[in-house]
């Protein structure tokens, strides 16, 4: 999702384009596409807000969807590293798909409960990105164990929010709480989160 998305911007014409930071990823998840299929993705524009856009993204096998993802994406200034409002060109570009729909880059995620169970989750060098920062797909590895610790259930429907962020030098703690249909986990740092996520469970069929 994050490479096809990356590949849609990187690839514009248009000038001044600051840096993209992920706000807010939901996933969808109808199948799982096996191992060596081949997988088709679309991405496209799908709303936008003064210094945000939404992405929507389709993961196919054939004709049948897999995974939908919605993200919201932060435009920031690459030097300042503060939202900046979007680049000139940009609605030539993406307007046509988000056809005037505005979008919210508010967060929705609550904070752990005191009952939360909660363990230390160190970082790596091989977790930073190109910016030196925790990359996005880092923070499903901590998901990942914990499904490994349930028994490895399908995942149905996924999504994280950033707050700041990690970096390397985070004491990195996990509090984790089960809900009605799975679980939630959250990054904290000194007791500030820095990041959650929340993830449905069921059977899910592969194809």
């Amino acid at each position: 999702m994050q490479d096809v998305s990356d590949f849609d911007a990187a690839s514009a014409p248009i000038d001044g384009m600051g840096l993209w930071i992920l706000r807010r990823l939901e996933l969808r998840i109808a199948s799982t596409p096996r191992f060596r299929a081949e997988v088709t993705a679309r991405t496209w524009c799908s709303g936008v807000g003064p210094r945000w856009a939404e992405r929507t993204s389709q993961l196919h096998v054939n004709d049948r969807l897999c995974v939908e993802a919605v993200s919201i994406w932060v435009h920031t200034d690459p030097e300042r590293g503060v939202p900046t409002p979007l680049p000139p060109g940009f609605d030539a570009v993406w307007g046509a798909s988000a056809a005037g729909r505005k979008v919210s880059a508010r967060l929705s995620h609550s904070s752990p409960p005191p009952a939360a169970r909660r363990r230390a989750w160190p970082l790596r060098a091989t977790d930073l990105d190109v910016v030196g920062h925790v990359n996005n797909a880092a923070y499903w590895a901590a998901v990942e164990d914990e499904l490994a610790r349930r028994g490895c259930p399908r995942v149905r429907h996924a999504e994280i929010e950033f707050r700041t962020g990690l970096d390397l030098a985070d004491a990195v703690e996990i509090a984790v709480a089960d809900t009605d249909d799975g679980f939630a986990a959250w990054f904290c740092v000194a007791g500030d989160v820095r990041a959650s996520v929340l993830v449905g469970c069921e059977a899910c069929r592969t194809i």
